[in-house]
């Protein structure tokens, strides 16, 4: 496999990033989910601590980060909710100190429309909107709000705050699992903005002291837009060096690889149809109705990419008009609706094999290059358009 290395355990892998970390501010992964990430984030972590004696070098978001807030829902009054903050954790360790809520507010006011007060001794964040205290958030709102105090407390970190003097990294696994693309856009943007500011930090003698970056993540647009935010020239700016990989776990045992993604463009669509074959594996797999609103997207953007204005374009491509009717019926009915990402319902059978014929025919008809860890799809005996040449 041209371009890919391969990593025998996550300590192996770790040694790699940091030693691109030595001659690049900022790392970006993309990774599917159940790759491992937040694992390698975890033993990135360990490894800093192993190093110094006990002290972590990272300040970092993950999953354990968001388990850090746990909701007290007074199930006998059912009036006073709160989260309460788990002040054992060494991520609140400064938070009396830090003065966050000003700031955590400008970050929150750009992607939500509700209020919070902490309290500082009782470790507590309670939330309002409009005339209504005490309110109970939705988990999505609750993602974003702690998203939003990690922000505050990075940009502490970059002040060069006492309790941060023994950070050297950053590293950010997936912060935005429950947010919609406008949100995801509006977060990469302000995180991209962000750690350009880690990237040209200079110290109190104006000595050049980078905080250096991981980020992580199975979000194809965020990080598409990262790739975009943090790749483009910024006037009055350096350039930030930074590394692009996709992450990948083969199998089960352990091993990992990594391909460079630098010197082309990063067609986050070519990576979600590998995903989608992966779901559409008869054994293996698992597919769920919010499939349809992935291939779809895809069929349109591939559209575009030849100059059309829709999804037609693609279906015409297929081999017969039975199954263009009921491709482009199926697609209508099941990318819609009450057919959400984060309620997922699985397809009935019918469904599952009408979309992999969907996407096998889809996937052949225009010669996707897809990533050599994904077995190709089986060769269809029609001549693909001659207006559809391979992506």
């Amino acid at each position: 496999m041209s371009g890919i290395r391969t990593y025998n355990s996550l300590r192996n892998l770790v040694t790699r990033l940091r030693d691109d970390l030595n001659n690049a501010q900022l790392v970006l992964l993309f990774a599917y989910n159940r790759t491992g990430k937040t694992r390698l984030s975890m033993e990135f972590k360990d490894v800093g601590k192993r190093k110094n004696n006990g002290n972590a070098d990272t300040l970092y978001f993950n999953a354990f980060t968001e388990d850090l807030f746990i909701w007290e829902n007074d199930l006998e009054g059912d009036s006073a909710r709160h989260l309460q903050l788990n002040k054992n954790s060494k991520f609140f360790a400064a938070l009396t100190e830090l003065a966050l809520d000003e700031t955590i507010a400008g970050y929150l006011n750009r992607y939500a429309d509700f209020d919070f007060d902490i309290d500082y001794t009782a470790w507590k964040v309670s939330f309002r909107k409009g005339e209504e205290d005490n309110i109970k958030i939705s988990r999505g709102e609750q993602n974003i709000f702690i998203w939003c105090m990690f922000m505050a407390i990075c940009e502490r970190m970059l002040d060069g705050h006492i309790s941060y003097q023994s950070n050297k990294y950053i590293y950010i696994d997936d912060p935005i699992s429950s947010l919609d693309d406008n949100n995801a856009i509006s977060v990469a943007c302000d995180l991209a903005k962000l750690l350009r500011r880690a990237a040209s930090r200079s110290d109190s003698n104006s000595a050049p002291a980078p905080i250096k970056v991981i980020f992580s993540s199975h979000h194809a647009l965020f990080f598409n837009v990262m790739c975009n935010e943090i790749g483009r020239s910024v006037e009055g700016e350096p350039r930030v060096a930074h590394k692009r990989y996709f992450l990948h776990r083969p199998s089960s045992d352990g091993v990992y690889t990594l391909r460079a993604t630098e010197d082309t463009p990063f067609f986050h669509h070519v990576a979600t149809l590998a995903e989608l074959l992966r779901a559409a594996d008869p054994i293996t797999g698992k597919l769920y109705t919010f499939h349809f609103n992935a291939l779809r997207s895809i069929m349109e953007k591939t559209a575009s990419f030849f100059g059309h204005t829709g999804m037609a374009f693609c279906l015409k491509a297929l081999d017969n008009e039975d199954d263009r009717a009921l491709f482009n019926r199926a697609l209508n009915l099941l990318s819609h609706g009450a057919y959400a990402i984060h309620e997922p319902t699985e397809m009935g059978e019918d469904n599952k094999e009408l979309f992999r014929r969907i996407l096998r025919g889809f996937i052949a008809k225009f010669e996707f290059a897809l990533p050599e860890v994904v077995p190709a799809p089986a060769p269809s005996s029609a001549p693909a358009p001659e207006e559809a040449p391979s992506l």
